[in-house]
């Protein structure tokens, strides 16, 4: 880096993963500037999963670096340990496909946890923070509800809250409208697209191409555990120039 060059708020470099002898990521690099979204986009098992949970530390890579804004190096080459996974974790906040909410817990109980005991702050401060935010998706009179008593957009909205709660500098989105009604798909990414304007980071898997369209700085390819190809959204996905992703996005656009 230059002198005077503001350090990428995400890089990658050289991440691998293996389960036996299935080599699920190889050699992935990425690069996410502050304020940006990155759209992962790539068939189920390419690696897309893999990928998040390995910058959220959730998974172990085999090999490669993740710096987060200069301030965090994470050398997976070198078996990194307990407290700097976690500070992985400090950093990053994920929501799940399939929302993840802990069923014995209230709304707010779900979303305070993380504050309150992994963060350290104040019960009273955290619950108020929780509240707003429940506020401001919609949900503030479901404060005490169970998750059996939601449906499966208020789920996904209380688990996006659960993760802007932590505060953290890089959100990251695993299929966040996969397992919805299509008719609930609409408000969750909409309140997506709310967050990118308002200048959050993120790393979003999806196979909404339109909404990858609206929402990406840029649209990363993935292919067998690789970064096939990267661009721009207008031009990945109007002209692709790999054969590979343009089989993609063909089967994608064109089902039947």
């Amino acid at each position: 880096m230059s002198p005077g060059e503001v350090p990428a708020l995400l890089s990658v470099r050289g991440l691998k993963k293996s389960y036996g002898a299935n080599q699920v990521l190889n050699s992935v690099d990425l690069r996410v500037d502050r304020g940006n979204v990155l759209v992962l986009i790539g068939s189920s098992g390419s690696g897309k999963t893999t990928i998040l949970r390995c910058l959220n530390g959730l998974e172990v890579a085999d090999g490669g670096t993740v710096d987060v804004s200069g301030e965090l190096r994470v050398d997976f080459s070198t078996h990194p340990s307990r407290q700097e996974l976690a500070s992985l974790r400090d950093r990053s906040a994920m929501v799940f496909q399939h929302y993840n909410l802990f069923p014995h817990l209230t709304v707010l109980e779900n979303i305070i946890e993380g504050p309150v005991l992994v963060q350290r702050k104040p019960r009273a401060e955290a619950t108020a923070e929780a509240v707003a935010l429940l506020e401001r998706v919609g949900l503030s009179e479901k404060t005490n509800s169970y998750p059996f008593e939601l449906s499966g957009g208020q789920q996904q909205r209380v688990g996006i809250v659960r993760a802007l709660a932590l505060k953290p500098q890089l959100l990251l989105f695993d299929e966040p409208t996969s397992a919805l009604d299509p008719e609930l798909v609409g408000d969750i990414l909409r309140l997506i697209k709310e967050l990118a304007e308002e200048g959050w980071s993120m790393v979003i898997v999806t196979h909404e191409l339109e909404f990858a369209r609206e929402v990406a700085h840029e649209i990363a390819f993935v292919d067998g555990g690789s970064i096939i190809e990267r661009g721009a959204p207008e031009h990945l996905l109007r002209n692709p120039q790999q054969e590979r992703t343009k089989q993609f996005l063909h089967r994608l656009l064109f089902p039947f």
